[in-house]
């Protein structure tokens, strides 16, 4: 159970409506080169995080699933991704004040999207 409520902090703190679409083609570029946080994660983590998240809006949207059934749902969501929950958290909260790290995980979840809409 403390795995699950890490993974709904950190989903929280995320703020997951983040990656959507239309905020990746909102996004400035800067060109900045990667923070130190941002570079302290590898591309295999970001895309991980990504496709955790893809996923926990998914659960969080379907209205098929009993929200008692939700919270494991998405903690085995984040284990699926094969990301640690403490390396999801860690990354979500890191997100929140790191613009480069943001625009990583923008860009990795427009290329999922990307392939979800073109197989």
């Amino acid at each position: 159970m403390k795995s699950s409520k890490a993974i709904a902090l950190g989903a929280a703190l995320f703020g997951m409506a983040t990656i959507s679409g239309p905020a990746i083609a909102q996004q400035p570029s800067t060109g900045a080169a990667p923070s130190a946080s941002s570079a302290k994660y590898s591309d295999t983590e970001v895309n991980q995080f990504t496709k955790a998240v893809m996923a926990l809006q998914s659960i969080q949207k379907d209205a098929a699933v009993p929200a008692a059934d939700k919270q494991a749902k998405m903690a085995g969501a984040v284990q699926q991704s094969g990301l640690p929950p403490e390396k999801f958290n860690e990354i979500a909260t890191a997100s929140n004040t790191d613009q480069a790290l943001m625009q990583r995980i923008q860009l990795a979840a427009g290329k999922m999207q990307g392939r979800a809409k073109n197989p």
